[in-house]
């Protein structure tokens, strides 16, 4: 298992933490992904590590920006 942990910045509600989960569980191998909305910070569980540019794309795809 690999954890990835960053900052996603312009979250503000639980539907802004919906679609970012939602997005980053498409890539293949993520097994969790976790919000503290409090704080921007995303924690992905995932069976391999994952592509950074892949996870920044699911972020962006969301509508938000990764910040670290």
């Amino acid at each position: 298992m690999t954890t990835t942990t960053l900052t996603v910045t312009g979250m503000t509600c639980a539907h802004c933490v919906a679609s970012v989960t939602e997005e980053i569980r498409e890539l293949t191998s993520v097994e969790s992904v976790a919000v503290d909305l409090a704080t921007g910070s995303v924690t992905v569980t995932s069976s391999q590590p994952l592509d950074p540019a892949a996870v920044r794309a699911a972020v962006e795809e969301a509508g938000y920006a990764v910040s670290s």
